[in-house]
This record gives C-alpha cells, sequence and structure tokens, in this order.
C-alpha cells in the first residue's frame, strides 16, 4: 500500500510538471520591437553661443500621451555651435518614421539671424540621411510633418 501511494504521488509530480511545462512551453512571448539607430546631428555656419535644440529621445506611447506634454518627451539642450562644432546625439527608437525629430533654433529672439546656411540638421536612421534642414533662424530635421 505504501508503494502503490509512493507510486501515485510519483504520478502526480510528474503529471503536474508535464502540465505545467506545457503551459509554460506554450505561452506566447511578447515580441520587442525592433529599434532603429537614429543620429542627430545640428551645426551653423557661424559661433552661437547657447543655441536651442529640442530633439526626441525616446518613442512616446502614443499620440495622446504626447499631446499632453510634448516636452516630457522632448528634451532641451543649449549648445555653442559653429563651423566645426556640431552637437551630436545617438538614441534608439522603435517607430522614427513618427517619432525622430530635432529641432535647432536662436537663443532669444533678439539674436539676428544667422548669415546662409544658418542653423543645419541631419537625421539619420540606421545610418541613411533621412532628412536635411537648414535655415538663418532654425532647422527642423523630421521624417513626419509636424
Amino acid at each position: 500500500m505504501r508503494i502503490s501511494k509512493a507510486l501515485g504521488v510519483t504520478h502526480g509530480l510528474t503529471l503536474g510538471l508535464l502540465v505545467s511545462s506545457m503551459i509554460f512551453v506554450s505561452t506566447p512571448a511578447r515580441a520587442q520591437p525592433i529599434l532603429h539607430h537614429v543620429r542627430y546631428t545640428v551645426g551653423a555656419s557661424e559661433d552661437i553661443a547657447n543655441a536651442e535644440i529640442y530633439y526626441r529621445n525616446v518613442d512616446p506611447p502614443n499620440w495622446a500621451e504626447y499631446s499632453h506634454d510634448p516636452y516630457l518627451y522632448s528634451p532641451n539642450a543649449e549648445a555653442n555651435l559653429g563651423p566645426n562644432k556640431a552637437w551630436v546625439f545617438e538614441t534608439m527608437l522603435a517607430d522614427p518614421d513618427a517619432w525622430a525629430m530635432v529641432v535647432v533654433g536662436l537663443p532669444d529672439p533678439s539674436v539676428p539671424p544667422l548669415s546662409t546656411p544658418g542653423f543645419v540638421c541631419e537625421l539619420r536612421v540606421d545610418d541613411k540621411v533621412v532628412a536635411t534642414d537648414s535655415g538663418s533662424k532654425g532647422a527642423l530635421c523630421s521624417i513626419r510633418n509636424w
């Protein structure tokens, strides 16, 4: 009788392990989004102190969250720019078509516009140039039309 009880417990444990391992194996894994390497480069045709730069360093969860507080997803950097003085930032985004963006502008509206080409920006995704821009008062590089 003890042997049959022991076998029953052993079979019960074996069956329990088998069922739990089947559940574990059959549970689908969450797919991780494919991340893309994003590189922002900003420069200027002449020396400018404290240029204002806003950029996207993370994917917002959705448009509603972004529009509720865009600055939460668009950090600000101030940089001294000029010939041979660029600002470069690299990040990883799941949806760069929707979210990759860098904008640069004058630190103060009273500062006169820069000489041509002024501010310049370049946006690369997975090492391919996808957007460039220039302007005397600022530049915006994005795939999406903002």
